[in-house]
């Protein structure tokens, strides 16, 4: 697939677990109360920034659910990778039925490689834009079937919100459907990411 989150995502494979905001909070103890930044739950021996956006802690679950995505069902990936970092959360429906509803499977990953290391890997199948007033990236590639990412820069490195559209219907959606509604989405969330 050739993105970062594609690296990410097989790396997560073995670390998956259930996400428990409240487990979270209760192992950051009272500097979760007296601070506003979360202390990254991952760092790694780069010297790149650490990410201080955690995409299953930090966007609230009711804007989630608002949106179509079960919080409940959310699961949590740490990725250490020696030279980067990214923090991820995945939501998955699969519940689609053929010719009346359609399902997903979406990721959101938090990285600290540069949105300039994204262009360089994938500006083959990037389109630049901005969301929220941030530099951005649409990634279609049509090599990855039903598949559309963004890519927002932050002062870390960058976000991916990718997701695997599920087709109602036998064989490939249209390549029209694979981004419908996901900028919607993205924009929501977008506030809640560290300027």
């Amino acid at each position: 697939m050739g993105r970062w989150g594609i690296v990410a995502l097989a790396a997560a494979a073995a670390v998956v677990t259930a996400c428990s905001p409240s487990a979270a909070d209760d192992a950051a103890g009272t500097e979760t109360a007296t601070s506003t930044t979360r202390t990254p739950r991952i760092t790694d021996d780069s010297g790149r920034p650490p990410v201080t956006f955690d995409p299953c802690y930090d966007i609230p679950d009711e804007v989630m659910n608002a949106a179509g995505y079960d919080a409940a069902k959310k699961e949590v990936a740490d990725m250490p990778m020696g030279t980067y970092t990214f923090l991820g959360c995945a939501y998955d429906k699969r519940d689609h039925v053929p010719g009346v509803r359609h399902g997903y499977g979406l990721n959101i990953l938090s990285g600290n490689v540069t949105l300039e290391e994204e262009l360089a890997k994938n500006g083959h199948m990037a389109t630049e834009t901005v969301v929220g007033g941030r530099r951005a990236l649409l990634e279609i590639s049509p090599a990855d079937r039903n598949t559309c990412a963004y890519v927002l820069q932050t002062d870390f490195g960058l976000v991916i919100v990718s997701r695997l559209y599920y087709a109602d219907h036998a064989g490939p959606a249209p390549q029209s459907e694979w981004c419908a509604g996901l900028i919607e989405l993205v924009t929501t969330i977008e506030p809640f990411i560290d300027k």
